[in-house]
């Protein structure tokens, strides 16, 4: 390789310095301006050329004249004398190049610093924040429930970081967010996956760090668990644990998730939760309002309160303690949590009661006398709500697996599950079940959930339950919600027209398209994303409803059900809840609410269901109402 030479060299140190930026070019231009004032200066000086014949200029202030003239191109004007003109003219016009290029470097210098405050580089001085990491359709029911969360709190902030372009973010969640309460939302543009970047956020001083599953890409659960690395390995993590909740897909990942989460980290298996959701609401109607409502933050919702006063007292006692709360459990000292537990199970030093209430202020003991329930109203209910049932399933992804097995979990042998879908490889999902399901037998049909004719022969209105599933192999999220959509208006129609109603849980794969669907009664429910966003948001207030939730949504154990009001009290009497709360609590349940079935229909109402009433408030039951419980089947 031949040798460089010195202009190759100098060539090359110039260019690697204006690599700084603007300011490197400031600097050039004005090592520039000194040696072309200088050299001016020292011809003026020593040739004595001056403005006048015999006026002969010191250094100083030669140079000072020619500065004048470089930053100033009108001062050129008032010289004499032609020689001292054509030095001066000489000056001016390199100060002009010189001052245009400065002027132009320090515009695309303060361009530049606009643009970086633009993209959101800047660092986060909040702190008690909640933090989001990534951006998705989930992300508008999250940050709109925590705006109402915030509402009782003192300069709440949400703090946004994901990979996309910071105005674009700020104008969609404006769009789709208009009121924010008083709550403000900060956006950074930056990656998750790069601790640096987290850095920005300040995440060690968040109360509580929301990690979203990034969408249409493969394997996004890597994604989730590369954030969670990046915030509790990082070199300059705090001292103390974090508090992040973030969601899992595929439950392969849930091992590793935990091996890198650790205590710190909590996760919301999304598949799992959605095929739980769906067994059950798809059997109970009215379940899905119940369920909307407690994890929603307007109405009620489930908070711990510790109550001194209840230490030594018995789970059934505090029952009847609270008059607007509804006790459903015990989160004991050691960090257990008991839903329903034994209506003689005592609490003990540092329990905390597990109610559900309006806010976690309004948990108050009441100060009323309550006097016992006449013996004459109160019934002992019998037989259990599970029972030999048929479950239409439209269309077909891979938590339709999940969903049936937990179907089975539910329903006597005999039941049956019949399923429609024209996906590729269903076959091998349904040959999965062979020898694996106790009480159900299912049937697959091959086919098309939007041609009529085909709907029509399957006599829809004989099956007690219809679910509807997204497609989601090979197909765009708006077509796929589009099919969906399609086959919902036929089962609408086809109801009508046989003049019953249907038990219908769809799923939409995007939040935003589930206004298109219209909910007609609680019984044509919508399974979106949004459920998955209170759970997350719900979770990322208080970490231990993790473990209600688990419990909550198991087969297993205590659940909630709707259950006719003949198994608890007289009819056509007029009753307080105290009443029923003492009938269920008999019968080794808790009831928190129940559901009139004149209003089962009407959306202002609820649908009928009303969680959480005041308990001395009278009301007269008829047949066919329902009381909510906390028990086992």
């Amino acid at each position: 390789m031949p040798k460089a030479t010195l202009r190759e060299k100098l060539r090359y140190r110039f260019e690697n310095s204006l690599s700084h930026g603007p300011i490197a070019i400031i600097g050039w231009l004005a090592l520039i301006s000194f040696v072309v004032v200088v050299i001016a200066a020292i011809v003026l000086h020593f040739t004595g050329i001056g403005p006048a014949p015999d006026e002969k200029l010191s250094f100083a202030e030669a140079a000072w004249q020619s500065l004048m003239r470089a930053l100033d191109s009108g001062a050129v004007g008032g010289d004499s004398g032609w020689v001292f003109r054509g030095i001066m003219l000489l000056v001016t016009i390199g100060g002009i190049f010189i001052l245009s290029t400065l002027i132009g470097s320090i515009s695309s210098g303060i361009d530049q610093s606009i643009e970086d405050l633009r993209k959101g580089k800047s660092m986060v001085l909040e702190s008690n924040h909640t933090l989001i990491l990534g951006y998705s359709s989930k992300i508008y029911s999250i940050i709109s429930d925590l705006c109402i969360a915030n509402e009782n709190q003192k300069n709440p902030r949400i703090v946004i970081l994901a990979n996309q372009d910071k105005v674009e973010m700020e104008d969609d969640i404006r769009s789709k967010i208009p009121d924010t309460r008083n709550t403000k939302i900060i956006v950074r543009s930056g990656s998750p996956l790069e601790a640096s970047d987290i850095q920005v956020v300040n995440p060690h001083e968040a109360r509580s760090i929301i990690i979203l599953s990034p969408e249409d890409i493969d394997n996004p659960d890597v994604h989730v668990i590369k954030a969670v690395l990046s915030l509790t390995n990082s070199k300059r993590r705090k001292k103390g644990q974090y508090h992040i909740v973030a969601e899992i897909k595929d439950p392969r990942n849930l091992e590793a998730a935990h091996l890198v989460g650790g205590e710190e980290a909590v996760y919301v298996l999304t598949s799992d939760l959605i095929s739980r959701l769906t067994a059950q609401t798809c059997r109970q109607s009215g379940l899905s309002i119940v369920y909307t409502e407690l994890l929603q933050f307007e109405g009620d919702e489930i908070y711990f309160s510790e109550e001194k006063m209840l230490w030594g007292k018995t789970y059934k006692d505090c029952l009847f303690a609270y008059e607007e709360s509804c006790v459903i459990g015990v989160f004991t000292a050691g960090g257990q949590v008991l839903l329903n537990p034994k209506m003689g199970y005592v609490l003990q030093e540092g329990d905390r009661v597990i109610a559900i209430s309006k806010d976690d202020d309004t948990i108050k003991l009441s100060e009323k006398t309550i006097a016992p329930a006449p013996e004459s109203l109160l019934l002992q209910g019998t037989g259990s709500s599970a029972g030999v049932e048929s479950t239409l399933i439209l269309g077909w992804n891979k938590k339709g697996i999940r969903i049936i097995e937990e179907l089975d979990n539910y329903v006597l042998p005999g039941s049956k599950v019949t399923l429609l879908a024209d996906t590729e490889g269903i076959e091998a999902d349904v040959n999965h079940f062979e020898n694996l399901l106790n009480n159900i037998n299912v049937e697959l049909i091959q086919g098309d959930i939007n041609n009529r004719a085909t709907l029509e022969s399957l006599n829809v209105e004989t099956f007690d339950h219809i679910i509807l599933l997204s497609y989601t192999e090979n197909i765009e999220i708006q077509e796929s919600d589009a099919k969906t959509l399609i086959c919902l208006l036929h089962l609408r129609d086809l109801a009508d027209k046989a003049g019953k109603d249907f038990s219908i849980v769809s799923e939409m794969l995007d939040i935003r398209n589930r206004e298109l669907a219209e909910v007609s009664k609680a019984d044509d429910f919508i399974l979106s994303d949004k459920l998955l966003s209170l759970v997350l948001t719900q979770i990322s207030e208080n970490k231990a409803l993790k473990k209600v939730y688990d419990i909550l949504f198991e087969s297993e154990g205590s659940e909630i059900y709707l259950k006719e009001v003949n198994q608890y009290v007289k009819t056509g009497l007029e009753l307080d809840f105290y009443a029923v709360l003492e009938s269920a609590a008999r019968q080794g349940q808790t009831a928190i609410g129940y559901r009139i079935i004149q209003d089962s229909q009407n959306e202002a109402k609820m649908y009928g269901v009303n969680l959480n009433p005041v308990k001395s408030e009278k009301i007269q039951f008829a047949e066919g109402d329902k009381i909510i419980v906390l028990g086992e089947v």
